[in-house]
């Protein structure tokens, strides 16, 4: 694959940026993973016990905060629902993973198998399977259940991998991976948090940047010669992810389990200020990449704005 060359006005007397090609880029990607690579199993202390006082999740991060009800609540609710909240978000990262890796071999059989982005799509593959294990492993420290998908949603959640192809892949991908990473990067070094969800945190960011960059560096080369109709259809169909994510973040189930009225406890974290503001942060960042490489449609928009992802 030849590198591109980005054109620079006529007249100017910049020198030409060389960007690297797919194949340049995923070498540098295989190059960092050989540096910095965890095995979440070894370098995580599973046995560490947990600090009855301290939060799983930032307070400011979790759904109720400074609503009527957070008010409401003890201390002790404060930090369970926290717990719950960190149980639901690490089975939704495993519900994702699976989808992604399915997705990923679908597309790799079709590949070369020499290719360096091929070597480095299976790359991510085995880090994202670690990833599994890791957010298993820590539900099971928290001595928590996981939130299981109803059948209708496994339905989905088969059915998916069959729909992620192309530049759509790699919209999904960031939709998953930067929302949480952008909130992630919140928690790694809160010292008020339990040591072990700090590790964790930090041990995720480092190996999903490399995706992150990976799949940004994917779609930006296809936009580059992107149809009017597939731009329209990806421009537009992202704005699903909001929709994932408020029903996400605002689940039923931590609050059931820590007690709460689950309907008006879901209704105060929908219309709560501070919720709004955690989520206009936290996608932020993959908005202005969408902006940026033209993929944010008027439909999505509407759609990212409605859900509390773009300010109002």
């Amino acid at each position: 694959m030849t590198a591109s060359v980005r054109q620079q006005p006529e007249g100017s007397s910049a020198p030409r940026v060389r960007e690297p090609s797919r194949q340049e880029f995923a070498d540098r990607l295989l190059k960092g993973s050989v540096k910095k690579s965890y095995a979440p199993v070894v370098d995580i202390d599973w046995d560490a016990p947990l600090d009855p006082d301290k939060f799983f999740l930032p307070p400011r991060c979790v759904s109720l905060y400074d609503t009527p009800m957070w008010d409401e609540m003890t201390r002790e609710q404060q930090i369970e629902l926290s717990r719950q909240e960190l149980v639901n978000t690490l089975s939704a990262g495993i519900w994702f993973e699976n989808i992604l890796n399915q997705a990923l071999l679908r597309k790799i059989m079709h590949q070369d198998p020499t290719a360096r982005a091929t070597h480095y799509e299976l790359t991510e593959m085995g880090d994202e399977t670690r990833h599994m294990v890791m957010f298993g492993k820590a539900i099971e420290h928290l001595g928590a259940k996981p939130v299981q998908p109803r059948w209708w949603q496994r339905v989905i959640i088969n059915a998916l991998p069959l729909g992620f192809k192309g530049s759509v892949l790699w919209v999904a991908a960031l939709i998953g991976e930067e929302i949480f990473d952008s909130l992630q990067r919140q928690m790694m070094d809160d010292d008020d948090l339990q040591p072990m969800v700090q590790r964790l945190m930090r041990i995720h960011v480092t190996e999903e940047a490399r995706h992150i960059q990976f799949a940004r560096d994917g779609l930006r080369k296809r936009t580059q010669h992107m149809g009017r109709l597939t731009r329209l259809w990806v421009a537009n169909i992202n704005g699903l992810g909001g929709l994932f994510f408020r029903y996400l973040f605002t689940n039923r189930i931590p609050y059931y389990r820590v007690g709460l009225d689950a309907d008006r406890a879901r209704q105060l974290a929908r219309t709560s200020r501070n919720r709004h503001e955690v989520q206009v942060s936290g996608f932020a960042p993959l908005a202005a990449f969408l902006e940026e490489v033209g993929l944010m449609g008027p439909i999505s928009r509407r759609m990212w704005r409605r859900t509390g992802f773009l300010p109002r």
